[in-house]
């Protein structure tokens, strides 16, 4: 049976809802939300990606590479592509392959790669798709075909769903126009570093359960599928609105915010796979869910406690967006505190350490100081800012335990923070000031670091998470800049460093330096409150 609709690969990691209102012609001119800039300026940065890749590898394989023109209409990249793989092109660049009206796909792919006599798909991705280990199966980008996969002593596979399912995707309009590889289905992807090809083999049953990335692929396209078709036939919607993660960036949150609301929806409490088990249990409502012996799970829950839930549900009620889980608040204090919020750019290092020092005399000015680099990263200069920040806070650590007293440093989220600060150990090893490893691995877990995050968890109930941005109001705190946020923070750093090719903005490079201030202003003020009798105002679960 032919379907109605062809689908990219991009539907089968998308919200089974947002699937719908793609294609449900009631609801096309709904008011949608804004479009998400930070989504905007990764996919900008994708393109940029993908062009230096396709350099690079016109560079390696000259002659061998047949490239689509980008700027045609696709009916006509369709073609170009059918007549390149037709005549046997080695590799082809920017591919489009021929649509699927009796599966339903479409698509394309950055690379094709002639394996005897088919092709495989390789994608080229911004993201890294190793990490140090051993046996992946790369190729070098001088020869980027499986025939020259070997066990890379020095990388191993970094998980990555997306990928295999988006070459599982491609593979299938391969075979469907008679141009896949025989064999074995494989697919490669080219990662942030740009030196490798990974390959995949897309028939390991290397997924839970036992399954491949070709049959989970399979699952989820044929439920998107119908998803989609029922949209557009106008019959009984095989999706319904739930609020999860992709909620939050996604264009068509406005329609569905109005849904969930209006009914009472208990996602708007608890989110993803536990809100379809309550609904499968009878409780599809947050009024269902508050009227629950906190007691007794009515099933088991992943995401939270099946206690925490009830109380949840009964804040919800109650017009509450916190409670607290214990009657009293603890936070561990010292007579020296310093808060540290560190600044990155994704995986391409840590540009700034900020710190605020605040308590008793040691001899230090206090205050807040930042530990920066403007050079463009990855760089050199990332080494001296960050060994200048680590002999800061030693030091700090150092003069205290010399006047006897106690000193505590504070993030929010060590995950990121400790990251960084032993990637950049590791990487920056041996050069001045930058400490051994075993030095910041003997800091991060001594009691003189402490996760405010942590804190918050264990110690806080919330319907609308705990980052700190939503936390720190709380505490009366507010950031100065409206548009405050770690996303968008990726935009303000390109324009610092004149990423994109302009001259470096001193402007932002000051709003970046506020921004960094305002954040661990906010921990300082947020570990205040909560070590306060003002936070006693909040509701105790145990009295919902």
């Amino acid at each position: 049976m032919t379907s109605q609709v062809q689908l990219d690969a991009g539907v089968v990691t998308r919200c089974r809802r947002r699937v719908h209102l793609e294609h449900d012609p009631d609801v096309r001119e709904a008011a949608k939300a804004p479009p998400d800039a930070a989504g905007q300026q990764r996919r900008a940065d994708a393109v940029d990606h993908r062009a230096a890749v396709a350099r690079a590898l016109g560079r390696e394989v000259g002659s061998a590479l047949v490239e689509v023109p980008p700027d045609v209409p696709v009916a006509d990249r369709e073609r170009v592509t059918a007549e390149a793989m037709r005549v046997g092109a080695e590799y082809i660049w920017g591919a489009v392959l021929p649509r699927d009206p009796r599966g339903g796909r479409k698509g394309g792919v950055e690379l094709l790669v002639r394996d005897r006599t088919g092709y495989v798909p390789v994608i080229v991705v911004r993201h890294k798709t190793t990490d140090p280990g051993h046996g992946a199966r790369t190729s070098p980008l001088s020869y980027p075909r499986p025939a020259g996969a070997r066990t890379d002593p020095v990388r191993k596979v970094r998980p990555q769903p997306r990928d295999q399912l988006r070459l599982a995707h491609v593979q299938r309009l391969l075979q469907a126009s008679g141009h896949a590889a025989p064999g074995r289905a494989t697919g490669g992807a080219i990662g942030m570093d740009a030196d490798v090809v990974v390959w995949h083999d897309l028939e390991a049953a290397t997924w839970p359960g036992g399954r491949t990335a070709l049959s989970e692929y399979d699952a989820r396209f044929a439920d998107r599928l119908a998803i989609a078709d029922a949209a557009i036939a106008g019959t009984s919607p095989l999706a319904r609105p739930s609020r999860v993660v992709e909620c939050k960036t996604c264009p068509w949150w406005p329609v569905c915010s109005d849904a969930l609301t209006q009914a009472r929806d208990v996602s708007l409490v608890v989110r993803g796979e536990d809100a379809m088990a309550l609904r499968r249990a009878g409780v599809p409502t947050v009024d269902d869910l508050a009227a629950l012996d906190p007691a007794v799970p009515a099933v088991p829950l992943v995401g939270m406690a099946h206690e925490d839930a009830v109380v949840l549900a009964r804040a919800w009620l109650r017009g509450l967006a916190v409670a607290r889980r214990v009657p009293r608040i603890e936070v561990a204090r010292a007579e020296v505190e310093v808060d540290v919020d560190m600044e990155s750019f994704g995986d391409l290092g840590a540009y700034m350490w900020g710190c605020l020092l605040s308590g008793a005399d040691v001899g230090v000015e206090p205050g807040y100081r930042a530990f920066a680099t403007w050079h463009k990263l990855p760089c050199a200069d990332e080494a001296r800012s960050f060994a200048e920040f680590w002999t800061w806070l030693t030091g700090v650590r150092r003069a205290a335990a010399e006047r006897g007293l106690g000193f505590k440093a504070y993030c929010y989220n060590e995950l990121a923070e400790n990251r960084w600060l032993l990637s950049s150990a590791q990487r920056f090893k041996g050069q001045p000031g930058v400490p051994p490893v075993a030095e910041v691995k003997e800091f991060i877990t001594s009691d003189d670091w402490v996760d405010l995050f942590g804190v918050v968890r264990d110690q806080f109930l919330s319907t609308n998470g705990k980052g700190l941005k939503t936390i720190a109001p709380l505490a009366g705190f507010h950031w100065r800049d409206p548009e405050a946020g770690g996303e968008n923070s990726m935009r303000w750093y390109r324009d610092a460093v004149g990423m994109d090719g302009q001259e470096p903005d001193p402007a932002q490079r000051r709003r970046l330096l506020e921004y960094n201030e305002d954040d661990v202003r906010a921990t300082h003020a947020l570990r205040g409150w909560m070590t306060s009798d003002a936070v006693s105002g909040l509701p105790y679960a145990g009295d919902l």
